[in-house]
């Protein structure tokens, strides 16, 4: 009896304690403590040390970067943003245009082009370059073979430039546009360009003043994606030949142990990066566009015409093979013999070993276990800290909530480059929040860029499924005498873990296939696969290349499967 009346006043005071209002800060705090120590030391260390010259402040670093004497570094902000609203307005157009003409209307091939259209997800960065190298580059296929074929003494046209990486972005990246504008399009009313046209409205105009307004929230979404990831962008610019963007400009001063221009030209991009942001959240903000009618969707527009139904099953044959070719050629060229492809069209000589080599040898198995290992500790604690401030944004109620959203979100506007530069400069000595230890050059520094770079994946998986649950659900398991851990190990947990799995997939894809801020910070020890697949190919290794290529597009086809049953529609939202 007196054990129960001990125990009594204890079980009042804790459930007084988490009562108080300032409980939650408590709860919320350690987020704060670790979005400081991984984003915000970081970026700020990276500043400091663009404007610390021998223990002395000075501007010459920015000077320098400015100056109109030497314009290396002009001329690469200025590629990198062009290139980068190219790629958003070639991006959007593709995008958009699919997704309102396999949502609108009904014609032969329309399911398969439906499917296809998701094809480009499933090629990393890395591995869509070279596909288009192999296909469109100078020595590719299709160009060597239009050269045989009409006997031409050169080939007669080949990706490369500026124009050969806005390319490779349109085809690897306006399925964020496809995602987010087919999504849109599904909640149009089409009683608005019913009434519009009905006033004397022509096409062009029922497209400018009703269609693409509604549309603007997706497009704005999709165009950050686009340009953040176009700014990124590594490999694309390497392999064309475009020498001047400011991720390569990053890398090289990086290895030519030119740091503190290393972190300026980082810090100027971030700066680049988040204005982007801020103008692009302004613009959608400006203007309401929310729809306030209640019509419902009809149903497709089926073509009868025999000379438009005899051109889209053209047009669906010619998109189909334009979209399959990327994958097909990598698969092709895996079973190619290393060092026989010279100038043939194709490959003259075929093996197995490639693919025996991924599983038997150590050497070219060490780079999957790599990845595997290294992306599975990312993800853990991208699940941890993804589900706790997911659920701190959506249940609880604290001053700073529009803070911890931007501090989450602040590394997706980063590019990977960045990320890379500001762990190099935070953690190359010392400190608390490395623990004493110096963390460049060990295993744990690239768990962590995979970390702060994905995290918003989860939070945002997570974020969305939890706004669409009944809080009264959990009130009444607190009202039954659950404490909060049990109510929410029993009851929001299992609700929202549909969400919490896309989220965690999503991630795990993209640490597999993260190249940008792991060609800066990893060691011979901790090779990942995309850095192996980069190494293999300028070691004239194509058929290692490919068939690592090969095995990241069907993982990632399996996971984006995955993810895709368990939100349904909403996978392109999640994402």
């Amino acid at each position: 009896m007196r054990a129960e009346l001990q125990q009594a006043p204890t079980a009042a005071r804790r459930k007084s304690i988490t009562a108080s209002p300032a409980f939650v800060y408590v709860l919320v705090s350690p987020l704060f403590l670790i979005l400081l120590a991984y984003v915000i030391y970081p970026l700020f260390e990276t500043f400091v040390a663009s404007i610390k010259i021998d223990e002395a402040i000075t501007w010459k670093n920015y000077i320098r970067f400015f100056s109109l004497e030497h314009t290396a570094n002009l001329e690469a902000l200025w590629n990198s943003i062009y290139i980068s609203v190219l790629s958003v307005i070639t991006c959007g157009i593709v995008g958009v245009a699919m997704a309102f003409l396999l949502e609108r209307y009904e014609f032969p091939g329309r399911k398969i082009l439906s499917v296809l259209a998701l094809v480009p997800m499933a090629l990393p960065p890395l591995i869509g370059v070279l596909s288009f190298t192999f296909l469109y580059g100078e020595s590719g296929i299709i160009p060597r073979a239009i050269k045989e074929l009409f006997g031409l003494a050169q080939v007669p046209f080949s990706l490369k430039g500026i124009w050969g990486v806005v390319v490779v972005h349109t085809f690897t990246m306006y399925t964020y546009f496809f995602m987010t504008a087919t999504a849109a399009i599904k909640g149009l009313d089409p009683s608005l360009e019913e009434a519009a046209a009905s006033l004397g409205a022509n096409r062009f105009t029922v497209w400018r003043r009703i269609i693409l307004p509604m549309l603007t929230p997706a497009m704005v979404a999709s165009s950050l994606l686009v340009f953040m990831i176009s700014m990124a962008s590594y490999t694309a610019p390497l392999i064309f030949g475009i020498d001047r963007t400011m991720t390569m400009q990053i890398y090289l001063s990086r290895t030519n142990g030119d740091l503190d221009m290393a972190a300026t030209q980082s810090t100027i991009l971030s700066i680049v990066s988040v204005a982007f942001l801020l103008i692009m959240r302004w613009y959608q903000g400006a203007r309401n566009y929310q729809n306030l009618s209640k019509g419902v969707s009809v149903h497709r527009t089926e073509i009868k015409s025999k000379a438009g139904r005899y051109t889209t099953i053209v047009l669906s044959f010619i998109g189909t093979v334009i979209l399959m070719l990327p994958i097909l050629v990598l698969v092709l060229i895996s079973f190619s013999v290393d060092g026989t492809w010279t100038v043939q069209i194709l490959p003259p000589e075929y093996t197995l070993s490639h693919y025996m080599d991924l599983f038997t040898d150590s050497k070219t198995w060490r780079p999957i276990l790599n990845s595997l290992q290294l992306s599975a500790i990312a993800v853990i604690g991208i699940i941890i800290f993804g589900v706790a401030a997911a659920y701190a944004m959506v249940r609880l109620k604290f001053r700073g909530k529009t803070l911890l959203d931007v501090l989450i979100m602040l590394p997706w506007a980063l590019p990977g480059t960045v990320v890379a530069i500001n762990l190099i400069a935070a953690f190359s000595e010392p400190n608390a929040f490395s623990f004493g230890q110096v963390l460049i050059g060990t295993f744990w520094i690239i768990p962590l860029a995979y970390f702060v770079r994905h995290l918003p994946l989860v939070f945002r998986s997570t974020s969305a499924t939890l706004m669409q649950m009944d809080p009264s659900v959990e009130e009444a398991a607190r009202n039954l005498g659950a404490s909060w851990w049990y109510s929410f190990r029993r009851v929001v947990f299992p609700m929202a873990w549909g969400g919490i799995l896309a989220g965690t997939l999503l991630a795990f894809v993209q640490c597999i296939g993260e190249f940008v801020a792991s060609i800066l910070i990893f060691t011979p020890k901790t090779t990942p696969l995309s850095v192996a697949v980069f190494q293999r190919m300028y070691s004239n290794e194509f058929g290692t290349a490919c068939a690592y290529g090969v095995l990241q597009i069907v993982v990632i086809i399996i996971v984006l499967f995955i993810s895709r049953k368990l939100t349904g529609d909403k996978a392109g939202t999640a994402v």
